[in-house]
């Protein structure tokens, strides 16, 4: 051990909206989940475990959303994952038949095959198909510290007007998460790390100790912090904020100066799901023909130029190493002249979402395992920490009221709530100010009417969710959000007015229970 002069605490965003459609044979968008699994969330195990047998000192924080949690832990989404996977390892096997005249890319098709079978390797039969299990275990060594979210990503400052179902969101995660990883959450990240005053009150019910802002939600508070974004504050309800680091968000988030536009890295967008012959490629995307990314890519990100060259692994993963090195160093820096100016021991919050490391940018897991092996053997100044260890080891902090603020464009609300979709939100004011007339009056009156409110409570979080507002804004998958959306506030109102006639139509409600299976125990009085 040494005397640091500061800490460093990397935060990865683990969330995925709940994507889950039994009533298909497969569906388009559950690809998402399995493209992040394969790029992601087994890419990190690996590497985190494997840190861990080294015995390599690291801490990170991560959090993993009730929503996404509750996709790894459903047996209909891990076995298609599994037969995912099987037909990429099919794939790859006919690419090193299809390219053995081509030196650069028979490697590659090599490559990937390889990489696919030990991915089938770590989730069929060293993980037995239980990611939840493993984050679990890296936890309960002391590696991880693991952050909920709200229970769907919900976007909480406008429901600011219905306290309960800001509670909703906040209990059913805080309620899921002990059952996925047997203890509370200590810390939250804000869905959108959107923020408005008093949103603590409902932190502290749940006794969550500390939430994210980003940068100008604390910088603006009042009193304005003495330390910056470089120590949490204490709320007047008590409950801790840390602020998001400018300056290593920078590193790696910028699309100009961020490591991963390297153009030695892979290039994300040149997939042999787009490239090859339609024929050749038709059995491994979508049975309806729609071309779908594989995961299987050729070519490095080379410059901005159509004219790719192939992608070279060993180079990939030595700019890896130098670039670990290099965000070290920056942060060595950073955390002396902190030390140097302010008189304390900082601590550097570097949160980024967790698929930008596998899945955007292929090379951030081995990025990761360098920077925490250079950390942890080649430099005295810093120690990785996670935000509870901070705040019990610096205890006494400034009381600030942060401001109202969220981490997307402009920096406040507007993404969630503009042209493209703020049409949803009237819909969702009523079906909240109907959740909270059958928590309050119906609830507890006969068991299948008690059924079906909590489903109607499913209903009403999976409408939430802040995902599909985001969705119309960016315009990806506009139909598919507005779909999601419909659905769920659709299949509330039936459930409220069916509750309210007393006329539960059970085999309607069993086959929606069966597609809409998020939160098997949610509590209704949490909506009163």
């Amino acid at each position: 051990m040494f005397d640091e002069k500061g800490y460093v605490a990397i935060l990865l965003h683990a969330h995925l909206p709940f994507v889950r459609h039994p009533e298909y044979e497969e569906f388009l968008e559950e690809d998402w989940f399995y493209e992040a699994i394969s790029e992601t969330y087994l890419p990190l195990l690996d590497i985190f475990e494997r840190l861990a047998e080294d015995r390599v000192n690291f801490r990170l924080n991560l959090t993993i959303s009730p929503s996404l949690a509750s996709m790894m832990n459903d047996e209909l989404l891990r076995n298609r994952y599994l037969k995912h996977l099987y037909r990429l390892i099919d794939l790859t096997g006919r690419e090193i038949e299809r390219t053995k005249h081509q030196t650069d890319f028979n490697n590659l098709a090599w490559f990937y095959h390889t990489r696919f079978q030990h991915l089938r390797y770590l989730f069929e039969e060293k993980y037995g198909k239980d990611l939840i299990a493993q984050f679990r275990k890296l936890q309960d060594a002391g590696y991880l510290e693991i952050l909920t979210v709200g229970a769907t990503h919900g976007f909480l400052p406008l429901m600011e007007d219905h306290p309960w179902a800001i509670r909703g969101q906040i209990m059913t995660a805080r309620d899921y998460h002990r059952k996925c990883f047997g203890r509370d959450p200590k810390g939250i990240w804000l869905p959108e790390c959107a923020y408005f005053n008093g949103v603590e009150r409902f932190l502290f019910e749940a006794e969550i100790r500390y939430f994210i802002l980003d940068t100008h939600g604390l910088l603006y508070g009042k009193p304005t912090p003495v330390y910056g974004v470089y120590t949490p504050v204490f709320t007047p309800y008590g409950v801790a904020a840390y602020g998001r680091d400018p300056e290593s968000s920078k590193q790696v988030w910028s699309a100009d100066e961020g490591y991963p536009g390297d153009f030695d890295y892979r290039e994300f967008y040149r997939d042999v799901g787009f490239d090859l012959d339609y024929d050749y490629i038709k059995p491994y995307i979508h049975p309806d023909g729609i071309r779908v990314f594989t995961g299987v890519k050729y070519y490095r990100i080379t410059g901005k130029t159509k004219h790719k060259q192939p992608y070279n692994r060993d180079a990939a993963l030595n700019k890896a190493a130098i670039h670990a090195g290099n965000f070290m160093f920056n942060r060595e820096k950073q955390v002396e002249y902190l030390n140097s100016r302010l008189g304390i021991k900082p601590i550097i919050l570097a949160p980024y979402d967790a698929e930008l490391f596998g899945h955007w940018w292929f090379e951030g897991p081995d990025f990761l395992n360098y920077f925490f092996r250079k950390s942890c053997y080649d430099q005295k100044v810093f120690r990785t920490m996670t935000l509870s260890e901070y705040l019990r080891q610096y205890p006494t902090q400034q009381i600030v009221n942060p401001a109202r603020s969220s981490w997307g464009n402009k920096g406040y609300y507007e993404v969630w709530v503009e042209g493209s979709n703020s049409w949803i939100y009237p819909h969702l004011h009523m079906a909240e100010k109907r959740m909270n007339e059958l928590a309050n009056h119906y609830y507890g009156h006969n068991d299948i009417e008690n059924r079906a409110i909590r489903q109607a409570a499913r209903e009403l979080l999976l409408a939430q969710s802040s995902d599909w507002a985001f969705i119309m804004k960016t315009g990806t998958a506009v139909g598919y959000a507005h779909k999601r959306f419909s659905d769920h506030i659709l299949r509330f109102t039936r459930i409220y007015n069916e509750v309210k006639s007393h006329s539960v139509n059970l085999e309607w409600l069993s086959s929606v229970e069966d597609r809409d299976n998020i939160f098997p125990d949610i509590n209704v009085e949490y909506f009163k």
